[in-house]
C-alpha cells in the first residue's frame, strides 16, 4: 500500500505466534547463549522458575506474523528504526497475539514517507509482553497517478 493510502489508526491483527521450545533453544544457542535461555537447571533456580525466550526471538516471532499481514507490501522501501520494550518474560509454548497500528505518518518527499507502526503483543493470559515502534520508509504513489 502506498504512503498516500495509509491513515493513522489503521490496524491489523496478525495470526498468533507460538514460541516453540525447540526453536527457542536453537535461537538462544545461536544468538543469546546465556543460561537463562539455555540451561533448564539454572533457569529453574531463578525467579522465573524456568527458561525464558530471548527477547529478540520473541519479537521476531511476532514480527514474522506481522509481515504476513503487512500494511505496505511492495511499496516498502526500507526499515528506518525500531524500538522494542520487553514487559514480561515469554516462556516456551506461550502464544503471542499482537495488534499493529499506524501511529504516525511523515511525508519526506514526493517519492516517499515515514510510517510509524506500533505493535503491542500479549501472551495467552492477556499480559503485555512486549511493545515495539518501527519506522519504515514507504513509497508514495507515482506522480502521474496523483494527477
Amino acid at each position: 500500500m502506498y504512503f498516500d493510502d495509509l491513515k493513522i489508526g489503521m490496524r491489523t491483527e496478525p495470526a498468533p505466534a507460538v514460541i516453540h521450545k525447540d526453536k527457542m533453544l536453537a535461537f538462544a544457542r545461536d544468538y543469546d547463549n546465556i543460561p537463562l535461555h539455555t540451561d533448564e537447571a539454572y533457569a529453574a533456580r531463578t525467579h522465573f522458575g524456568q527458561l525464558i525466550a530471548p527477547g529478540v526471538m520473541s519479537f521476531m516471532a511476532v514480527w514474522a506474523k506481522y509481515l504476513e499481514a503487512d500494511f505496505f507490501g511492495e511499496e516498502l522501501l526500507a526499515g528506518k528504526s525500531t524500538k522494542i520494550e520487553w514487559m514480561k518474560p515469554v516462556f516456551a509454548e506461550d502464544v503471542l497475539s499482537a495488534v499493529a497500528e499506524i501511529t504516525a505518518l511523515t511525508k519526506r518527499s514526493p517519492r516517499n514517507g515515514i510510517v510509524e507502526v506500533s505493535i503491542c503483543a500479549r501472551n495467552q493470559k492477556g499480559e503485555v509482553v512486549l511493545t515495539n515502534v518501527t519506522e519504515a520508509i514507504v513509497k508514495c504513489r507515482p506522480l502521474q497517478e496523483n494527477l
